[in-house]
């Protein structure tokens, strides 16, 4: 079922204006956010400690434009055969390109860290269309159909995809011959588990990958966000690079290096709370307290 609403939503979002797309898709989000009690309730409790207040007011507010704002990153993903270059120069605006670029002259590649906020996938698009070599780690969906539809979407961006937990290497070579390897780096896929850290004043498990890469190779990490405006525009944003520094203690590194980059997610996040795709509590404990 799931399958033929992409589907039919590609179809659709590929032949109607993009500003009528996103009204009708709001208005489904409007509809399901009535019905989607688990979603809100695990976006409520990471809202709570991000904006550090539990007024229902407040908090419903922010909800309901989070799934309004998916629906939006939904479309957006369903038209990248039509994302041309004039849409990106009227409609994105480029922030620290250099950051990109000086790091990159090192020669050791570049790890690219975002999180599930604003439109990551069109950013990745952005990026590519650039002129960057830029290689995604991603999960594959448990439905077949589904994720050759995404890797079909993502084809159309120039983004080339790396599994998770399936081609480790492939990780090293994209570094090795100094192109960008792009990671989610706000919630962890390992069977193996991340690593707990300070998140929002709280513990949280982060993914040691990005850490793990940096520290194995020296390419420098960039933040790198693409944010939506209140206009439907843009933001792309490449923070400065965060680099690995040794002390001899390697769990030690890492979870500081981890929490160098951390505060930055976390700065993003809370000034974009409303384009926080987090639909898996963050802070579990929570609840069960």
């Amino acid at each position: 079922m799931l399958y033929f609403l992409y589907r039919l939503s590609s179809y659709l979002a590929l032949r109607i204006p993009l500003k009528t797309s996103y009204k009708i898709a709001t208005f489904f989000s409007d509809l399901y956010f009535v019905f989607a009690k688990n979603d809100r309730r695990h976006l409520r409790t990471n809202l709570e400690v991000v904006l550090g207040t539990r007024d229902k007011k407040v908090l419903r507010r922010y909800l309901r434009q989070i799934f309004r704002n998916f629906v939006k990153y939904l479309v957006d993903f369903c038209r990248f055969s039509k994302l041309s270059r004039e849409y990106i120069l009227s409609c994105v605006k480029i922030e620290g390109k250099e950051n990109l670029d000086k790091a990159l002259a090192r020669g050791r590649g570049v790890i690219l860290l975002t999180a599930h906020l604003g439109n990551w996938e069109m950013g990745g698009a952005v990026i590519a269309s650039m002129g960057y070599p830029l290689y995604g780690i991603a999960l594959d969906h448990k439905d077949r159909r589904i994720n050759d539809f995404f890797l079909k979407q993502r084809a159309f961006a120039d983004v080339n995809i790396i599994h998770i937990g399936s081609q480790l290497k492939s990780c090293f070579r994209v570094l090795k011959k100094n192109a960008l390897l792009a990671i989610l780096g706000d919630r962890d896929f390992s069977e193996k588990g991340g690593l707990e850290v300070t998140f929002f004043g709280k513990p949280a498990l982060f993914p040691r990958g990005p850490a793990f890469f940096s520290m194995r190779t020296g390419a420098l990490t960039i933040p790198a966000f693409f944010l939506r405006e209140k206009d439907d525009s843009f933001r792309l944003v490449f923070e400065r690079a965060v680099e690995y520094k040794s002390t001899g203690n390697r769990e030690r590194d890492m979870r500081s290096f981890i929490e160098k980059y951390t505060r930055i997610m976390e700065r993003y996040i809370r000034q974009y709370a409303d384009q926080w795709y987090a639909f898996r509590m963050m802070w579990p404990e929570r609840t069960e307290a």
